[in-house]
């Protein structure tokens, strides 16, 4: 007995039983749960829902019936799991911001974007949808094969017809055992469009489907941002796009506020307000004042209400960065293909799509063939018949059996069992000669019909051509318009996004201490005047550049070796007014020795603009400025320099300008910008402006038309001169005096070209500085010396000067008869 117990069992190594049965189950997952059909797009659970409710006859036409028989169909009949697995799938199904078309036409609380769960489903009602109908239109006409239920008693159909793409025009979602398919949902029209264009040339690549569809089309609108996406996922299967909800600033009362009328695809818009109500909170988001949901049926609006001060802008960027209001939707284009799981690309879909309607339009002519050729079969007896009618009479009369009958017709005429059958049940008003007339034209009308049909089952082109047609009336039917606007940008939001654009003051002490500030921190003072503090330094150190900007411009940053390095604005470190600053090596990677000389703020590189280049030692360069847009973060040779020669400015032109240079020991020297050709990066550049032995050039500066010269020395003496006292020269000259040189004012620390309706800028080597109007500086021949315009001390002198942005808000300070702004007027207070 043990010996025949022990022959019902057979050694197995539970490795390789283990292997096997879970490849089984996941396999099962794969393409029986988990993964859609690249034919209809569906996967098994949906397609047992549309069927099983097209079984009960819930047609678009028919009254809605309970959600909780279809559940109870499609869990006894077709899919033997859970009720709520089914019921959610179901109620997705008749979710318009779910589905881009629904599938089911719900009656009741189907949840909403509110992440509002549906009710029960003993208390909604659903039908099919319209649309529903093409994916299930032919299926009686052996258009598809029918598998056995889970039990065998039932029979249910393997793939739907889908007279449309469904994949694609309402994408899937489905997580399988090691692999996972996120297909987006898409415009109809497009999607129509583009299969259209594929079956008139199978050639089409996927770019060139692209044409035709520009990429998903959520049913919660919003925005994409690029196409780069879109075309990978497009090519290759996978690829991610960004999704950003509509929202638009509105003003009202003076104030600013957001409005949001869209959101990216399966964003719940409860939780979006919860969270940025938690932003607002935790103070990360700064500016917003109230947060109100005020949607209703007419449609979705968000009010962010925004205090005064803030940059609207700003303020919706960091809701774009901090929130789901920008979000990603990885494309996934993963689904069965000849029961195996598949990776497609856009024109992979169509093709199989294609293929399963050639398929389909095959075999439903096949059948209209069988179904029309068996009713011209009976038709060709009954005109036997009509032929022969009193024969045909008497030979039914003189039978004894209908059986009898038959034979005898069979016999007599040489017709068919079926033939002689329906003669035989025939009704006398088809011995009427109006019948006689439409048997004849019936039978007429079908052997046209029966040479049609074997003409379309000869020539796959005729196949195509009906599929073409009938994607055609389903367009006209049910086509719209896009909801989701694609738009050019594809950038993400960087920091810079989140930043306003303001002007800025940078300042760089001389032992290179970098900082930002506001503009608006200076206050604006009369000539002469003491100044605030604006940078704290050390005493064997002082504030050498100062430079007014925007913080979303580039900085390119010269170096006295002829290097440049690049940095956004906003990069320099946001200090107080007194802080010393942040290293600059920490910033950019200049050498030991190596120091800043010159900062251009850009905004784009312009193939058309130049940068202007001119050492200590009077040589002058032009370079293109897109020669200068790719910077490594290790920095790039702008000028070659000579030996004992240092870089001490830079300028941007258009080309075509004139430029004018200034020496310490008081010559200048104005020239045409085209006498000096442009040259490559790494060039060392011509002659600007011949020196003597001890003499330098301390500054170089565009020519403005109706603009003054403005000269500053060392000891705070100043002037403004004429442009029209500066003849033009040629490059490479000795020069014309530009300022009487002594004792009393010192050597020239700055040559400038000025105008009113800006202010001056000036700081001295212990941090302090003052901000005037340059209309109140006098204006003065080329050889005089200047009058006062800063106090300093002995132990001080002027380090640098910078112009900027006129400021409205002068203050009224009392003056001397000279025009010096006292210390009591004037003296180091706060901005």
């Amino acid at each position: 007995m043990a010996e025949e117990q022990r022959s019902q069992y057979r050694d197995r190594d539970i490795g390789v039983e283990m292997r096997e049965s879970f490849m089984d189950y996941a396999m099962s997952i794969i393409v029986s749960r988990a993964l859609p059909d690249v034919r209809d797009g569906l996967k098994p659970v949906h397609r047992r829902i549309l069927f099983a409710m097209s079984e009960l006859g819930m047609a678009p036409d028919k009254p809605y019936k309970k959600s909780a028989r279809i559940v109870g169909e499609v869990i006894g009949k077709y899919h033997p799991h859970g009720d709520s697995a089914v019921y959610e799938s179901m109620v997705r199904m008749a979710q318009d911001f779910s589905l881009r078309y629904m599938m089911v036409d719900g009656h009741g609380n189907f949840g909403s974007i509110d992440g509002d769960s549906a009710a029960a489903m003993r208390y909604t009602e659903a039908r099919l949808s319209k649309i529903a109908m093409e994916m299930l239109r032919d299926i009686n006409k052996e258009t598809i094969d029918f598998n056995p239920n889970y039990d065998g008693e039932e029979h249910e159909p393997a793939v739907l017809p889908a007279r449309y793409p469904n994949l694609l025009v309402n994408g899937n979602t489905g997580i399988a055992v090691g692999m996972a398919t996120n297909i987006p949902p898409h415009n109809l029209t497009e999607v129509i469009d583009g299969t259209q264009a594929l079956i008139r040339d199978p050639d089409l690549t996927p770019n060139d489907l692209m044409e035709y569809i520009k990429g998903p089309d959520f049913p919660t609108s919003g925005f994409i941002l690029g196409r780069e996406g879109i075309r990978q996922a497009y090519n290759t299967g996978r690829g991610s796009v960004t999704m950003r909800a509509r929202a638009e600033i509105e003003e009202v009362n003076g104030k600013a506020r957001i409005i949001v009328h869209e959101l990216p695809y399966q964003v719940i818009k409860a939780r979006l307000v919860e969270k940025i109500a938690e932003l607002v909170r935790d103070k990360k988001i700064d500016g917003i004042t109230d947060l109100r949901d005020e949607s209703d049926r007419n449609g979705m609006r968000v009010v962010i209400e925004l205090r005064r001060d803030v940059t609207p802008t700003v303020v919706l960027n960091n809701l774009y960065k901090h929130t789901q209001m920008q979000s990603t939707f990885g494309i996934n284009m993963l689904a069965i293909v000849n029961k195996e799981p598949r990776t497609l690309n856009l024109r992979d879909v169509l093709h199989h799509y294609i293929q399963h309607q050639v398929e389909v339009i095959r075999r439903r002519t096949e059948f209209e063939l069988k179904k029309a050729e068996a009713r011209a079969h009976i038709l060709e007896g009954l005109r036997v018949a009509l032929d022969h009618l009193d024969e045909v009479i008497a030979l039914i009369r003189s039978s004894q059996t209908a059986e009898e009958a038959r034979e005898g017709l069979i016999t007599r005429f040489g017709l068919s069992h079926d033939q002689a059958q329906a003669i035989l049940e025939m009704r006398l008003q088809r011995l009427t000669g109006l019948e006689r007339d439409r048997i004849e034209q019936e039978y007429n009308e079908l052997v046209q019909k029966i040479a049609e049909y074997k003409a379309i089952l000869a020539d796959e082109g005729l196949v195509r051509d009906i599929i073409h047609d009938e994607l055609q009336e389903i367009k006209e039917r049910f086509g719209d318009e896009r909801r989701t606007e694609i738009t050019a940008s594809d950038s993400e939001i960087m920091d810079e996004d989140l930043i306003p654009r303001d002007e800025v003051v940078i300042t760089m002490s001389h032992s290179g201490y970098i900082k930002r500030l506001p503009v608006s921190t200076y206050r604006n003072q009369r000539r002469g005047g003491r100044g605030i503090m604006g940078m704290g330094t050390k005493e064997d150190d002082f504030v050498e550049n100062l430079f007014v900007s925007n913080t979303h411009h580039f900085l390119l940053f010269f170096t006295n070796k002829g290097r440049v390095f690049r940095l956004k604005a906003y990069e320099i470190p946001d200090l107080s007014r007194t802080a010393r600053g942040t290293p600059i090596i920490n910033l950019i990677q200049i050498e030991q020795g190596e120091t800043i000389q010159a900062v251009i703020p850009v905004e784009s590189f312009e193939p058309n603009k130049f940068l202007f280049f001119a050492t200590r030692k009077g040589i002058v360069k032009k370079t293109p400025l897109d020669d200068y847009s790719n910077i490594r973060k290790v920095g790039l040779i702008a000028i070659s320099l000579r030996e004992d020669d240092d870089l001490i400015g830079v300028k941007l032109t258009d080309g075509d300008r004139e430029i004018i240079m200034g020496t310490s020991e008081g010559m200048s020297i104005r020239f045409s910008e085209q006498d000096v050709r442009s040259m490559g990066r790494s060039a060392t550049g011509v002659k600007g402006i011949q020196l003597d032995d001890k003499d330098k050039v301390i500054d170089m500066d565009v020519v403005q038309p109706e603009e003054t010269v403005l000269i500053v020395t060392t000891k705070g003496y100043g002037k403004r001169t004429p442009l029209s006292e500066y003849r033009i020269q040629t490059r490479g000259g000795k020069g014309i005096k530009t300022l009487n040189v002594t004792d009393k004012n010192g050597e020239i620390v700055s040559l400038k070209v000025v105008n009113n309706d800006e202010d001056l800028m000036i700081m001295t080597s212990s941090g302090t500085l003052i901000r005037t109007s340059m209309s109140g500086i006098n204006t003065m021949g080329r050889i005089t010396q200047g009058v006062k315009l800063i106090n300093i001390r002995e132990d001080d002198f002027v380090a640098t000067v910078a112009r900027a942005p006129k400021n409205e808000d002068e203050d009224d300070l009392e003056t001397d008869d000279e025009g010096v702004v006292s210390e009591d007027s004037a003296g180091e207070t706060e901005a």
